[in-house]
């Protein structure tokens, strides 16, 4: 079967041109070709509740002995499309798709959209299946049959029967219609709406999405031919990659989309006033979008939705505040004109922000240049999808913002109460709906809630949580108002109504007990990856490990998608020194989000105590790509570095800690980063660590400029000069002031002259800075510097000499301390030997 009568059912309209080859050549059955007509007018229910289509999920009855109404399901699709007539089959596989993607903008009407549908499954449904089972026994075996990975449905999904019917069709009866090439395409706008009526994220679903992105990459004749087509694809992708935590590949598709665009888009300053009062244009933040006119496709414009009339789409209110204007009002507003944006185009922005926000901490600039893309989109309001998921984002924005709040406010109940609104038909709600990410409306009425609680209208909040049954935020909000025991009360009254696994978990969030986890586990058939979640939590709130990490890795075995079990399950292994397990923990959550810095830092932990430093090593380098910021893993990246002899990256790593704190110092680390460099040693890359001398010597000049009193660093940066030996002059000249210095910290500090072996230690290092004045001395041509060095150098050794009499001497025998008696007479000596040298220097100079 062509791509000619795939590619308008998922742009959802047909062109001129392909209106008249329909009728003329495609669809040759009547029947068919009605369902399509109706399929395309958005009459979506049309389809649905056709005597043909009815027929097919009908039929004689044979089927009925099912009592799992999937397998009921997959049975009748099976059964009408391995039909006896073969030269039908062409016309059963897109009356099966009709059905497929009728249920999909249905369901996507009920739950996203608006307005409101009747449908309802039992005009559709054969009547004696349904007399097998109450409504309610179906509808909770609905509910089942899309419970995946141990994740439950929302519950109060509309229709969602018309999900489990696309599933059936998209994963049970595909190989029966191997015509449709694109019909994988539709399998991802399945999963886009599955994933997010779940509790958390499903791997079955991110494996189908894959499967399905990999074969619509393999029609490259359609997605060449049709680049409006191909940038929806690309968008869709990356929101299923983001989704999934799959942010490189995100950026793939949205770099791709770009591309086909032929947009440039980029952030610039432009000048403005922001404020009514403001005198002055001052430099702003706005996105720049320029369109390559060269590389325009001609063709775009008839394959590209129509505009929404304004006043179908939801009110954009102003911020009619008296200090801030609605919009920047720019200087020279024609030189930052945007080009007319197409519905993809539009779609694009949204998806570049999308993207940008996803891989951006939260701060006061993302939020800034995250206004810019929504200021961009909503200064042309042509299509229901983008302008509401720009509108909510928008809100979120300016939530905390004690000037936007009411708007935020007003502006979110727009929204909510356009739902209702009959005006704006659903194919025009539904143009680029999949590549834009709108919210489903139980989100959008949190969002206003949450919006209820940052005003303090905490009960107001409290009635909208009630009525969209979402008992944990209830919960939260009886807990502001003080109300503990009538959290649990309600909760309670739930479960007398019916009790699910949920239910039990959020009873046992309250009253911090184990049994009601263990009852929500049963009640689910140990399918239930929130009980074993939610009992392992209370496991480490009470510092039972073990207990806590068997919980963790049952709720895993059911969802391996849980970055943050696996994160707390790596700290739980920690606690109990299970470092390979811990290591196995992290691994997964940074192969989940490979931007979670803390995650890389606590696996190149883990492979430091098992001794893999080198696995540590890089470990730490992708962390420090998260996040260049974080001092702590600066540290452990400085200390790895060190340990396999990376000198340079140590060194490197040191400059970047002094820069993030400010009295950092680590004298240990210098010491071996001198030694490796003063010896030649050769560094983990074979390299020769002598080539690093210039950078170790700038590294020593800042530490010493900022830890001036510690006499080691003093030291280390001597021996870096040669220690007083090299067989450069000036070097030695270097040295003999860092020596000079580092004796002077040491006879500063406090608490060493009545310790023996520290004095000791004195003593010798002292001995060597008069060796070195001696050897400088004598290489010096003007006597009277080399009498300068030689004084200033016996001065201090007799003030130790002196020093160590004085403290050590034994007042009975009137000798020094045997442990000393050997070092002071040194120190005697070498006092005499200086005296005589300078006796020679101060006769020559006379």
């Amino acid at each position: 079967m062509s791509f000619s009568l795939e590619t308008p059912l998922l742009r959802g309209f047909l062109t001129g041109s392909e209106a008249t080859e329909w009728k003329q050549n495609i669809v040759t059955d009547a029947e068919t070709g009605s369902l399509l007509q109706s399929l395309l007018e958005g009459d979506f229910e049309a389809v649905l509740l056709s005597p043909q289509v009815k027929d097919v999920l009908s039929g004689d009855g044979s089927c009925l002995e099912e009592k799992d109404i999937e397998a009921y399901l997959e049975r009748r699709l099976l059964q009408y499309l391995t039909g006896d007539n073969d030269d039908q089959q062409p016309n059963r596989e897109l009356t099966v798709m009709a059905i497929t993607v009728s249920c999909l903008h249905l369901f996507a009407q009920s739950n996203w959209t608006g307005p409101p549908v009747s449908f309802n499954m039992c005009d559709l449904l054969r009547s004696a299946l349904l007399s097998s089972q109450n409504s309610q026994l179906l509808m909770d075996a609905i509910h089942s049959s899309l419970l995946l990975d141990g994740e439950s449905v929302y519950s109060l999904v509309v229709n969602p029967f018309l999900l489990l019917l696309a599933r059936v069709i998209l994963t049970k009866c595909s190989a029966k219609m191997e015509s449709l090439q694109l019909l994988p395409w539709w399998t991802l706008r399945y999963v886009n709406l599955h994933q997010q009526i779940l509790e958390a994220r499903s791997p079955e679903l991110l494996s189908l999405a894959q499967c399905s992105m990999d074969k619509v990459l393999k029609c490259q004749s359609v997605l060449s031919s049709q680049s409006s087509l191909a940038i929806q694809f690309h968008l869709e992708c990356a929101y299923i990659s983001l989704t999934y935590y799959e942010y490189q590949g995100a950026k793939e598709h949205i770099n791709r989309a770009k591309e086909l665009s032929g947009l440039h888009i980029n952030m610039t300053g432009a000048l403005g006033k922001r404020t009514r009062y403001q005198e002055k244009f001052l430099a702003q933040l706005i996105l720049e979008v320029k369109r390559q006119e060269d590389e325009a496709d001609e063709g775009v414009g008839e394959t590209s939705p129509t505009p929404t009339p304004k006043a179908s789409l939801p009110k954009d209110y102003d911020l009619d505040d008296d200090t801030v204007l609605d919009k920047i009002s720019l200087a020279e507003p024609d030189q930052y004109q945007l080009p007319d944006l197409s519905a993809e185009e539009q779609a694009l922005i949204l998806g570049i922000c999308t993207d940008f926000q996803k891989n951006n901490p939260v701060h006061k600039l993302t939020e800034e240049e995250l206004l810019a893309f929504t200021s961009c989109i909503l200064s042309q309001p042509k299509f229901w999808s983008v302008e509401v998921t720009a509108l909510c984002l928008r809100t979120k924005l300016e939530k905390g913002k004690s000037r936007c709040v009411e708007r935020a406010m007003m502006q979110t109940q727009a929204i909510v109460d356009h739902f209702e609104d009959k005006s704006c038909p659903v194919s025009e709600r539904l143009k680029v709906f999949y590549c834009c990410q709108v919210p489903p409306k139980w989100a959008v009425q949190k969002l206003l809630a949450s919006l209820l609680i940052d005003l303090g209208c905490i009960s107001s909040a409290l009635l909208i949580y009630e009525k969209l049954e979402l008992w944990e935020d209830a919960v939260i909000c009886y807990e502001k108002l003080g109300q503990h025991g009538k959290a649990e009360e309600i909760v309670r009254r739930e479960l007398e109504k019916k009790q699910t696994p949920s239910l039990y978990c959020l009873l046992g969030d309250i009253l911090n007990d184990h049994q009601y986890y263990d009852q929500a586990w049963e009640l689910s058939g140990q399918r239930s990856a929130r009980a074993m979640r939610s009992k392992a939590l209370l496991h480490l709130r009470s510092k039972e490990f073990q207990q806590c990490v068997h919980c963790f890795e049952q709720s895993l075995k059911i969802n391996s998608m849980q970055l943050g079990v696996w994160f707390s399950l790596g700290c739980a292994y920690f606690s109990l020194e299970g470092y390979e397990g811990a290591a196995r923990a992290f691994q997964r959550c940074v192969g989940l989000e490979p931007d979670n810095a803390e995650a890389w830092n606590n696996l190149s932990t883990a492979y430091i105590r098992l001794q893999m430093k080198t696995k540590a090593f890089r470990t730490l380098q992708e962390a420090l790509k998260c996040n260049y910021e974080h001092w702590q893993i600066w540290e452990n990246f400085l200390v790895v570095s060190t340990d396999i002899g990376d000198f340079a990256e140590a060194i490197k790593a040191y400059n970047r800690l002094m820069d993030l704190r400010e009295n950092f110092k680590d004298v240990q680390i210098l010491q071996i980063l001198v030694r490796a460099v003063v010896e030649n040693l050769t560094d983990s890359q074979g390299a020769q660590a002598g080539s690093l001398m210039p950078k170790l010597k700038e590294l020593l000049g800042r530490v010493s400029a900022r830890h001036s009193s510690d006499a080691e660093i003093w030291w280390q940066y001597a021996l870096l000069y040669g220690g007083g030996r090299s067989s450069n002059p000036d070097d030695n000249e270097k040295a003999l002031q860092f020596l000079s210095k580092a004796h002077r910290c040491e006879i500063h500090a406090s608490s060493w002259e009545n310790d023996p072996a520290l004095f000791k230690e004195v003593i010798r290092r002292a001995i060597n800075m008069g060796e070195v004045s001696i050897s400088c001395s004598e290489k010096k041509s003007n006597p009277t510097t080399a009498l300068q060095i030689l004084s200033s150098t016996r001065l201090s050794l007799q003030s130790l000499a002196t020093k160590a009499k004085q403290i050590h001497t034994d007042v009975a025998t009137g000798e020094v301390h045997a442990d000393l008696q050997d070092s002071v007479a040194a120190l005697e000596q070498l006092i005499t030997e200086l005296q005589e040298l300078s006796g020679r220097f101060r006769n020559r100079s006379q």
